[in-house]
């Protein structure tokens, strides 16, 4: 949060602002090598030797696109969990979103490749899934995707908005709450609410991917774990063809990231790139060529999201 990427080096004068002693900032080395050593003190703690190097650090957002394999511009990695986010590499340093998205050095930013991460987040996602399933009973999650793929695309009018998990940085910090729209009680039942939620959900990643677009970044692929809610081929499908990317998904955690980064060589990434895809992949969600009525209940969406922000 302290990195002047424009000089390339500690924002000293942001530190000053704040009355932040520069001494505290540690020194600067290269996230792939040594960053400092287990302590006596540490070792009692944690069982692990003195002296054992700590050989790498990334937050959770970068390193989970570490674990993902993405490493380049234009690569996404999407996490739907409790809430959702879109971790998005680009190599341009202008940003005109400073306040609705965070930007990083990513976990192979270096003077020669400098890689940012921009991170957008949607508190409300994967809680508003459980919320329905906790209050309609349901068996599983399992349970509640199959229903909600016997609803056509639309959810025949129902329009529900995810935004229940406090203040949301996409909307300035505002508190907008859910919203159900639409909602007809001779038509609609928990099927239609199921299917409302996977694409209201599935829309705030869109809107989400537009902030992005509109913040010089040109998406290439999509990436995300076999988890949460990726493993809903109707979430799944519906980011997928709205963005009109792939995306793949593969069988991974931030854990095994962080594990395989600490023996990573820092000077061949394509030998770590050829073991994720070999080792991981688990299949990849194409666009559907129908997209029509995609498109329309996303604009519905979105028009409908616009008046209530007003």
């Amino acid at each position: 949060m302290f990195w002047d990427f424009k000089e390339n080096k500690t924002a000293n004068w942001l530190l000053d602002y704040y009355g932040i002693d520069n001494d505290l900032i540690p020194d600067i080395v290269d996230n792939f090598s040594e960053q400092c050593y287990v302590s006596k003190e540490a070792s009692k703690e944690t069982g692990l030797n003195k002296g054992t190097p700590i050989k790498y650090r990334a937050g959770d957002q970068p390193n989970n696109a570490m674990t993902l394999n993405i490493l380049n511009p234009g690569e996404v990695a999407a996490t739907g969990g409790t809430s959702g986010v879109l971790y998005a590499l680009t190599d341009s340093l202008k940003s005109k979103e400073s306040l609705r998205l965070n930007n990083f050095a990513h976990v192979n930013y270096s003077n020669n490749n400098k890689l940012v991460g921009k991170l957008l987040c949607i508190n409300g996602a994967g809680i508003q899934y459980k919320w329905l399933k906790k209050i309609t009973n349901a068996k599983s999650y399992s349970q509640m995707n199959n229903l909600a793929e016997k609803v056509d695309v639309g959810s025949n009018g129902l329009i529900l908005y995810p935004f229940g998990n406090g203040s949301e940085r996409i909307f300035n910090n505002r508190d907008i709450g859910t919203h159900i729209k639409n909602l007809n009680l001779n038509i609609h039942d928990h099927r239609h609410l199921y299917r409302a939620v996977l694409e209201g959900i599935a829309f705030s990643f869109m809107y989400g991917m537009e902030i992005l677009i509109n913040d010089n970044f040109y998406p290439k692929l999509l990436r995300a774990g076999n988890d949460n809610l990726f493993q809903s081929e109707l979430f799944s499908n519906t980011i997928s063809t709205l963005i009109n990317k792939e995306i793949e998904i593969y069988d991974s955690s931030g854990a095994y990231g962080a594990a395989r980064a600490v023996g990573y060589d820092s000077g061949n990434f394509n030998s770590y790139n050829e073991k994720i895809t070999k080792n991981d992949y688990v299949k990849t969600f194409e666009p559907i060529n129908k997209k029509d009525s995609y498109i329309n209940a996303y604009h519905l969406w979105k028009e409908n999201l616009e008046k209530i922000i007003k």
